[in-house]
C-alpha cells in the first residue's frame, strides 16, 4: 500500500525539528548568559596564585584550571562582583544556575568547552566575601591577580562585542541556512501541491506552454548547448534556479551589525568581512543536503511528494552544486585577508582541512564536465564518489578541529547529509535483496541490439515509466558494481500478437469529437470496452530491456541462457498521473526509445505510436511487431518524422488534452518539445509532455 505524502511530509518535518534543534540559535546557546560570559572571558587572561606558571623566557598566558578557579578567593569574589554589577537585568536564580555550571569553566574557545568544578562558594556566598566594593584593576596580565579587581570596562565591553557579535552571527547563518535548506525542497512541494488544487490547475494548464515546457535557450534541452557546456534548464527550471540563487544572495547581503570595539577583528570593516565568511561557510553546509538529496535514486522528493521528473533533479543537483562552490569560494577568499596574518591559524590542522574541502569540491565541479561524463561516465561516477566523500571528510575535521562538537552545530549539517547518503544506499541495497538474484536470458537481435529477459520481477506488471538499474556482475570482473538505467517492459507484453482493444474510443477522431470539443472520460471508456490496465490483470511476472550496446558494460552482453543479473529498482521517471488521464496519447519514439513508451499501450485507451528507427535497427521493428499489430500507429524505417505536422493533426481533432510521451535521442526530444509549445499556444487544446530520456 502507497503510503500517504502527508504522511511521509509529517515524518520528514518531525525529523528536521528534531534536526535544528542542535543549530545555534535554535536548540544550542554557546553563552546562557551574554554579561556573565564576558566577566568571564575578561578574566581569563590574569593569572591566579595556583596557576601553572609559564617557564621563564615564555610570552604568553599562564594555565588557570577549573580546580584553581573552584578554590582562589581573588576568581570567585571578582567575578561575582562584575556579575553583580553587569547583569543586574537577570535574576539572582539565573545568575546562580551560571555559576554553578559556568564560573570554573576554563574557556578555551567561544563554545565554552571543558567540564567546570564546582566552586567552593555560591554565588550569593561568594558577593558575601566583598566587604567594600573594589576600586582597583589588576595591573596587567602578567602580574597575579590576589584581590578582588574591578574588571577593566574596555576589556569587558570587548567581550562582550565579540561574544555578542560572533554569537548572533552565527545563529543569523544558521536561520538563513535553514530558510536556503527549506526554501531548497520546499519550492518544489508547493508548486505540485498547487498543480492538483482544482481553482489553480486550469490556469496552469494555461501557462505551461509559456513556463514549464518551453526552453529557456533556443530548442536545447536533452542536447548540450554548443561546445559542451551542459544542458539548458526549462524556462520553469531556470526560474527555480534564478530564485533560489537570488536568496542565496540576499541572504548572504543582508542583517549585519558591527559592535566595536572587537577582539578578534578591529575595525567595521574587517568585522564585516569576517561575519561574511561566517555566513558563506555556514550557507555550503547547509546546501550539502539539499545536494545529495536531488542526486540520490530514492529522493523522497520524486518518490512521494512532488511530480518533478529525475532528470529535472539532477540538473538541479548540479545547479545546487554550483552555488555550493561558489559560498565556498567567497568563504575561503575572505578567509586569506583575515588569518593570513595569523601565523597559528594558518598553521592549525582546521586550517589545512578547510584548503582540503575548498580544493576538493572545485575539483569536483570540474571533473563532472560534460565532456568527461560523455567520455567515460564509469569512471566520472568514481571520481565523483572518491572525492566527495574526502569532501564530507574535510568539512567534518575542519569544523571538529576549529570549535568541536556541540558548539555552532556545524556538524549537524554534515548529520543530515550523511543521513540522507545513508538512505539512499541502504534503500538500494534493499531492492537489490528484495529483488533477488536472477538467470536471464540474452538474445541477440542483430546490429549491436539486445533482448534480455528478466524472470520473476515482481513489478513488471506495475505500469508504464518505470526503469531498474541492471547489473551483470560477471561482464566484467574489475567492475561488478557497475550498472545502468534501463527501462522496462512486462515479458508478457512482448509474449503476446494480439490483445483485446476498443473497436473505437469516443476520443477517436470523429466529426463530433471535433466540434464539440467535449472532454473525454478515460475512465468510461476503459469500462464500456472492456479495457483492462495490466497492472490488475494477472500476467505472468517477468521483464524485458531492449538494449543498444555501447562503450560500457553493454558492450559484453552477447546470447545466453544464465546471464547472472541483479536489480535496483523500480523506480519511476516521472508521475504519470497527468498523463494517463488526457483524452489522447501521443506515444513519439525514435530508435531504442521505444523501450519505455511500449508500456504505455496496455495503460491508455486512446493512443497512437509514431516511431522512427535508422534501417540498421529494423531488427528491433521486427522484435516488437507483435506488440503493435493492434494498436494505431505510424512506423518509419530510414524516414523521419514531421513532429509539428502530426501534432496540428491532433489537435485539429478537438481534444481538450493531449498527452505526449517522447523517447529517444536528444535532436527528437528537443524537437517534440519544441512543436508541443508552438502548438499548446496556438490552439485551445493542453499538452501534458513527458520527455524520458537519461541525459549525464
Amino acid at each position: 500500500m502507497r503510503t500517504s505524502p502527508a504522511i511521509w511530509l509529517a515524518a520528514w518535518l518531525l525529523q528536521a525539528n528534531l534536526v535544528f534543534s542542535d543549530l545555534v540559535g535554535f536548540g544550542l546557546h554557546p553563552f546562557k548568559i551574554y554579561c556573565a560570559s564576558a566577566c568571564q572571558w575578561a578574566l581569563q587572561a590574569y593569572p591566579l596564585e595556583c596557576s601553572e606558571k609559564i617557564p621563564k623566557g615564555f610570552l604568553g598566558w599562564a594555565t588557570t584550571s577549573s580546580e584553581c578557579k573552584a578554590n582562589d578567593t581573588a576568581w570567585l569574589t571578582t567575578l561575582a562582583w562584575c556579575l553583580h554589577v553587569k547583569c543586574r537585568a537577570h535574576r539572582m536564580s539565573e545568575l546562580q544556575a551560571f555559576w554553578e555550571t559556568d564560573a570554573t569553566r576554563d574557556m578555551t574557545n567561544f563554545g565554552n568547552t571543558g567540564t567546570p568544578v564546582p566552586p567552593k562558594w555560591s554565588y550569593e556566598e561568594s558577593l558575601q566575601q566583598i566587604t567594600e566594593p573594589p576600586r582597583k584593576m589588576p595591573v596587567d596580565t602578567m602580574t597575579v591577580l590576589n584581590f578582588t579587581a574591578l574588571v577593566p570596562e574596555i576589556e569587558y565591553q570587548a567581550q562582550l562585542n565579540t561574544a555578542l557579535g560572533v554569537t548572533k552571527e552565527q545563529e543569523t547563518g544558521a536561520e538563513y541556512g535553514v530558510i536556503i535548506l527549506v526554501t531548497g525542497f520546499g519550492i518544489p512541494i508547493i508548486l505540485t501541491w498547487l498543480y492538483h488544487l482544482p481553482f489553480t490547475s486550469g490556469l496552469l494548464s494555461k501557462i505551461t506552454p509559456y513556463l514549464t515546457q518551453p526552453s529557456s535557450i533556443g530548442t536545447y534541452s536533452v542536447r548540450s548547448l554548443p561546445f559542451l557546456l551542459g544542458n539548458a534548464p526549462t524556462i520553469g527550471q531556470a526560474a527555480y534556479i534564478a530564485i533560489f540563487f537570488i536568496i542565496n544572495i540576499v541572504l548572504m547581503s543582508v542583517n549585519y551589525q558591527s559592535m566595536q570595539p572587537h577582539l578578534y577583528y578591529p575595525g567595521e570593516s574587517m568585522e564585516i568581512k569576517a561575519y561574511i565568511f561566517y555566513r558563506t561557510g555556514i550557507a555550503a553546509y547547509a546546501l550539502l543536503p539539499l545536494l545529495i538529496l536531488f542526486a540520490s535514486r530514492n529522493n523522497v522528493l520524486l518518490l512521494w511528494l512532488t511530480n518533478w521528473s529525475h532528470a529535472t533533479y539532477m540538473l538541479l543537483h548540479r545547479w545546487v552544486a554550483r552555488l555550493f562552490v561558489l559560498h565556498a569560494l567567497v568563504h575561503s577568499f575572505l578567509a586569506l585577508p583575515i588569518f593570513l596574518p595569523q601565523q597559528a591559524v594558518v598553521d592549525s590542522d582546521y586550517w589545512a582541512w578547510g584548503v582540503v574541502a575548498t580544493v576538493i569540491c572545485v575539483a569536483i565541479l570540474f571533473a563532472s564536465v560534460l565532456p568527461l561524463r560523455r567520455w567515460s561516465y564509469e569512471i566520472f561516477l568514481v571520481t565523483h564518489v572518491v572525492l566527495s566523500v574526502i569532501l564530507v571528510v574535510g568539512l567534518w575535521y575542519h569544523v571538529v578541529l576549529w570549535i568541536g562538537l556541540d558548539s555552532y552545530g556545524y556538524e549537524t549539517w554534515i548529520y543530515a547529509a550523511c543521513a540522507v547518503w545513508f538512505f539512499d544506499r541502504a534503500a538500494r541495497v534493499g531492492k537489490v535483496l528484495k529483488n533477488g538474484v536472477r538467470r536471464s536470458k540474452v538474445t541477440d537481435l542483430g546490429n549491436g541490439y539486445i533482448r534480455v529477459d528478466i524472470p520473476r520481477a515482481s513489478f513488471a506488471n506495475d505500469g508504464p515509466g518505470l526503469h531498474v538499474y541492471a547489473y551483470f556482475p560477471t561482464l566484467s570482473l574489475w567492475r561488478p558494481w557497475e550498472n545502468h538505467p534501463f527501462s522496462i517492459v512486462p515479458t508478457s507484453l512482448m509474449s503476446r500478437v494480439e490483445r483485446q482493444r476498443p473497436e473505437q474510443s469516443s476520443g477517436s477522431s470523429s466529426p463530433t469529437a471535433k466540434e464539440s470539443g467535449v472532454h473525454i472520460n478515460v475512465h468510461d471508456v476503459e469500462k464500456q470496452n472492456g479495457f483492462r490496465d495490466t497492472a490488475s490483470a494477472p500476467l505472468e511476472t517477468g521483464i524485458t530491456l531492449l538494449i543498444k550496446k555501447s562503450m560500457g558494460i553493454t558492450k559484453h552482453l552477447k546470447a545466453t541462457d544464465g546471464l547472472l543479473t541483479l536489480m535496483d529498482g523500480p523506480y519511476h521517471n516521472t508521475s504519470t498521473r497527468e498523463i494517463r488521464h488526457c483524452d489522447r496519447l501521443l506515444l513519439i519514439g525514435g530508435g531504442i526509445g521505444i523501450t519505455s513508451l511500449l508500456p504505455w499501450i496496455a495503460s491508455h485507451p486512446n493512443i497512437k505510436l509514431f516511431w522512427s528507427v535508422k534501417e540498421s535497427a529494423r531488427c528491433l521493428v521486427e522484435e516488437v511487431h507483435g506488440v503493435l499489430s493492434e494498436i494505431e500507429k505510424d512506423v518509419r524505417v530510414g524516414r523521419r518524422l514531421d513532429i509539428s505536422r502530426l501534432l496540428e493533426q491532433e489537435a485539429d481533432v478537438g481534444y481538450c488534452n493531449i498527452g505526449v510521451v517522447v523517447s529517444g535521442p536528444g535532436g527528437l526530444c528537443d524537437d517534440v518539445r519544441a512543436a508541443v509549445v508552438a502548438v499548446g499556444k496556438k490552439g485551445s487544446t493542453s499538452f501534458e509532455l513527458d520527455v524520458d530520456a537519461y541525459s549525464w
